[in-house]
């Protein structure tokens, strides 16, 4: 089992989202986060200056079995991507064990 946590724009969340019930990831967990990127220039809205220093995001983290972990990788890339900086990051790490709460039962198929 993977665990595959993604770092992405909040304006693409609904995009993303939808791309990974289509390819049949229907749990995740999400938050809304705040990081510290590369981009050092401010942007100007209506005369007015603003940091982007601190920057507004969201964290998916999804645990998929190994099968599903290039369908997942490549559903977000595509939906999230814009092509700028900030798009994002994924991070992808092994799973040793999941387990049911509710049975006790262990292994891949509590992911189902």
């Amino acid at each position: 089992m993977k665990k595959v946590e993604a770092i992405i724009r909040k304006s693409k969340f609904s995009v993303v989202k939808k791309a990974l019930h289509e390819v049949g990831v229907n749990f995740f967990s999400y938050w809304d986060v705040t990081g510290l990127g590369n981009e050092k220039e401010g942007h100007v809205y209506r005369g007015v200056s603003y940091s982007t220093s601190d920057i507004q995001r969201r964290y998916l983290s999804i645990v998929v079995n190994d099968d599903f972990e290039e369908v997942t990788i490549k559903a977000i890339l595509a939906a999230a991507s814009t092509g700028e900086v900030g798009d994002g990051k994924i991070f992808v790490s092994k799973v040793d064990e999941v387990y049911r709460i509710r049975t006790g039962e262990k292994g891949g198929n509590t992911l189902k």
